[in-house]
């Protein structure tokens, strides 16, 4: 066993062993609510990557051999460490990803469930038989791990977007070297190599990488190891990491979650109080810094007035401040860039034509809810994802209205939809071009046993459950001639 606080986390896990960085760059992180100095890190270069993929290639030879219940048990391992050390993991969570301690608990409570799920996926890989139209022949279908996984994590959920590949890629007989988010390499990488290495996971199944995009970014994706990179992150850069895994010299998976910009519809049917409710969580919970937090909120013309009027009230009681009071709502967001980038939003939807039914003073990187209404489809509120505590109002002439401005978009993540008619809810939401839609509820969620993933700019490929399966293991076709064949020349 470790010591009963996880400390050292300005070393890296590189091929087994925890050690500096090689760059001559550092890192800086520290607390987005108060400035405080986390930790310096020397960040890694690509020598470290190359080590960080040999060490894998290495040991992944021997773990994909392992019996299916050993790599089970060492995940029902790191479950167990995950309640013993709940309140070391959401204590980081708040401090370095300014995470409020509702948002804290949700995200350990979905770290843990992918851990608990993976658990029981050695036991489900399937492989088949197929006949043969071949005289004595036999085609079996073999499903293997891949071998390395290569994962690139965001720093808005990094605890629970690193370990929904992490752990299945490991649960599967793969190994895996993780790049983190510069903003929060704790808990998106470092946190989770100690946990695993508690439990007992042998060196240089997991390294973690924390270093420049711009000095290993383009080298991680394009290095000859990995067969599969996890992304989630921006579209924009999202495409770049497509084209370098199908256009490089080492062709390779790619499974990729990117961009959203998730409507969320209020039919002329639909409840409320329970629209408004569920549009404030959807909205502010983490700052509105999740990929499926609502973007766009569709109103039908009947029922606009009312639901703006409940959600500005609704909104203006939230709390906001220090992350680590369970009674805040919001926090602040990760760092001055995005907080700028905020800024730029709002006063572009001032400049459009918005209309301001909520607005606040911006203190650091404190940024307080702020409503718009009388937004257009043409509108950058509209267009582009927002990623902060800010969000438009539209008018839904009808239902058909609705769904043409909920479909008005490239991207194509969670979606929702209220309606008091839930068969009506239902025929709406099939015909949202997402790979989510939730009825009756807000567009932020995820189980660890359903599908998740978007259509269009929002990625490719699916997480969690049989779907993760797909993803971190390859099939091989062996084929059996029990017969000597007969040949036509």
């Amino acid at each position: 066993m470790m010591s009963n606080t996880y400390s050292d986390f300005y070393l890296q896990p590189i091929a087994g062993e925890w050690r500096e960085g090689k760059s001559e760059r550092t890192v800086e992180v520290s607390n987005p609510y108060d400035g405080s100095a986390l930790l310096s890190t020397r960040l890694a270069n690509r020598d470290d990557l190359d080590a960080a993929f040999g060490a894998a290639e290495k040991a992944q030879a021997e773990w994909a051999v392992t019996p299916p219940a050993e790599r089970a048990d060492l995940m029902q391992r790191v479950v167990a460490i995950f309640d013993a050390r709940k309140d070391e993991i959401i204590d980081w969570l708040i401090r370095e990803s300014g995470s409020t301690r509702l948002k804290a608990n949700v995200e350990w409570g979905a770290a843990r469930g992918i851990t608990q799920e993976a658990a029981s996926m050695p036991g489900r890989v399937q492989g088949m038989t197929l006949a043969s139209n071949v005289p004595g022949k036999e085609n079996r279908v073999y499903r293997k791990p891949l071998g390395v996984v290569g994962v690139i994590s965001p720093w808005n959920f990094p605890l629970h977007l690193s370990q929904r590949s992490i752990a299945p890629a490991l649960a599967l007989g793969n190994a895996v070297v993780v790049k983190p988010a510069s903003d929060t390499p704790v808990t998106g990488g470092l946190l989770l190599a100690k946990i695993f290495e508690e439990a007992g996971l042998p060196k240089g199944l997991l390294s973690v990488v924390v270093g420049a995009g711009s000095e290993i970014g383009d080298a991680f994706v394009e290095h000859r190891v990995p067969r599969l990179i996890s992304f989630t992150g921006s579209t924009q850069v999202g495409r770049g990491i497509g084209r370098i895994a199908s256009g490089g010299t080492h062709i390779k998976k790619v499974s990729l979650e990117l961009g959203g910009n998730s409507p969320f519809v209020v039919l002329d049917d639909a409840d409320l109080d329970q629209a408004v409710n569920a549009a404030a969580m959807g909205k502010f919970l983490h700052q509105g810094q999740i990929c499926m937090a609502i973007n766009r909120i569709i109103v039908d013309e009947n029922l606009y007035d009312a639901f703006v009027e409940r959600f500005v009230t609704k909104v203006k009681m939230l709390q906001v401040g220090d992350p680590s009071d369970m009674a805040t709502v919001v926090g602040p967001v990760i760092n001055a860039k995005q907080r700028e980038g905020l800024e730029t939003k709002i006063a572009t939807a001032k400049r459009e034509g918005a209309t301001v039914l909520l607005e606040g003073t911006i203190d650091g990187q404190m940024v307080p809810p702020f409503v718009f209404g009388d937004v257009t489809p043409d509108m950058e509120i509209s267009r582009e994802e927002i990623f902060g505590p800010l969000v438009g109002i539209q008018k839904a002439r009808d239902e058909a209205h609705a769904l043409e401005l909920a479909n008005g978009t490239e991207y194509g993540l969670s979606s929702a939809v209220f309606s008091g008619d839930l068969e009506r809810g239902l025929r709406f939401a099939q015909r949202i071009k997402a790979g989510m839609t939730h009825v009756n509820d807000m567009p932020v969620n995820d189980e660890a046993h359903v599908p998740f993933g978007g259509e269009k700019n929002s990625g490719l490929g699916r997480f969690n459950g049989d779907w993760a399966i797909e993803e971190f293991t390859t099939d091989h076709w062996i084929s059996v001639q029990h017969a000597p064949r007969g040949y036509p020349f």
